[in-house]
């Protein structure tokens, strides 16, 4: 690593690139040695932040994670994990959302399943139109006070509602939200547009998530060839049928991008996580490898420079704030859903 950065203005420092877990348990890497062995080459390479979530693999990545920072790694991490997804089999309708109830539980049950004392960033995974916000913030300030947390961030809110907390802490003395992890890549830019300068005016560190567009950005996916086997196409086909206009798109522009950086002697890889890292607005990006050869291939991405003449060809082919295909944004905006329209 290169260099550290402040997430947000905690002063706290941490790496350009951060580990996700995601593909660690049964949705991906199902070997939890192996599992293990990554994230401590992580570690080993200067990575300071782990990112997981309960919800990933109901709660293995977790699990996998504490087997990874026994026997004195924990202290040298910043571990953040987060809540909100259905726990369970989904038959308890308060497992989950973001209440009281279940921020309380939910945070019991990952110091449980991480083997540790206390969790230094805790998120809420995705905005809950059923929950007031100030429930949420009052929730994640108790449990700040009482040491359980030590900073509360949001992944994936519409940016009017990062903002709409931020405020709603100030004024009733509370704990603000430090970080949000949206997703952004060289397909999904819209955030350059609304989060990005508001979490700068702000002090917001951002975490984005897959900054490789969910392996559209890995290399594989050219004009005239087979797409490759993955995972995520397995979990969520309908990011990868091209049957549906978007995800041509993709494929094109994944084509253009793939010849842009061969051209400036890069691997697609790593063009796709410098240009991430290099936004004044982004404290870490948010790696997700599946195996060890996946996270050598990332490894080095922020001691890459873009030259302005790559970073104006890449706006030529994604032009800055917008997303190739909408879908991928990660937040729809629920009043533009059919039955909220004014029809």
């Amino acid at each position: 690593m290169t260099e550290y950065r402040s997430l947000g203005r905690t002063g706290v420092a941490v790496s350009p690139l951060t580990l996700g877990t995601m593909m660690f348990g049964a949705w991906g890497n199902r070997d939890h040695d192996d599992s293990v062995r990554i994230i401590h080459r992580a570690l080993d390479a200067g990575i300071n932040v782990i990112d997981t979530a309960d919800v990933y693999s109901q709660g293995e990545s977790e699990e996998i994670v504490a087997k990874a920072l026994a026997g004195g790694r924990r202290d040298g991490v910043v571990l953040a994990t987060k809540f909100h997804g259905v726990m369970g089999d989904g038959t308890d309708p308060n497992r989950k959302g973001n209440s009281r109830l279940w921020v309380n539980r939910a945070v019991e049950d990952s110091l449980r399943r991480l083997r540790t004392d206390w969790i230094d960033l805790y998120q809420v995974h995705r905005w809950d139109l059923g929950t007031d916000v100030e429930e949420t913030v009052g929730a994640l300030d108790d449990l700040v006070r009482a040491g359980k947390i030590r900073y509360a961030g949001t992944s994936t809110w519409p940016v009017q509602r990062v903002v709409e907390a931020q405020w709603l802490a100030r004024a009733a003395g509370r704990t603000r939200f430090v970080s949000e992890q949206p997703p952004y890549s060289l397909l999904v830019r819209r955030i350059e547009g609304d989060l990005l300068p508001a979490a700068l005016d702000y002090g917001i560190g951002i975490l984005p998530w897959s900054p490789l567009a969910g392996g559209w950005l890995s290399g594989g996916y050219r004009l005239g060839r087979d797409l490759p086997n993955s995972s995520r196409r397995d979990r969520i086909p309908s990011r990868f049928d091209m049957s549906i206009p978007a995800n041509q798109r993709k494929l094109e522009a994944a084509d253009a991008l793939a010849r842009l950086a061969e051209e400036a002697g890069l691997s697609l890889i790593r063009l796709a996580l410098a240009f991430v890292i290099r936004h004044p607005g982004v404290t870490s990006a948010i790696i997700g490898p599946r195996t060890m050869e996946q996270l050598e291939s990332q490894l080095g991405a922020d001691e890459v420079v873009l030259a302005d003449d790559v970073l104006d060809r890449i706006d030529e082919i994604v032009p800055p704030g917008q997303t190739v295909s909408p879908g991928d944004d990660g937040w729809a905006n629920p009043g533009l859903e059919a039955g909220a329209r004014r029809r």
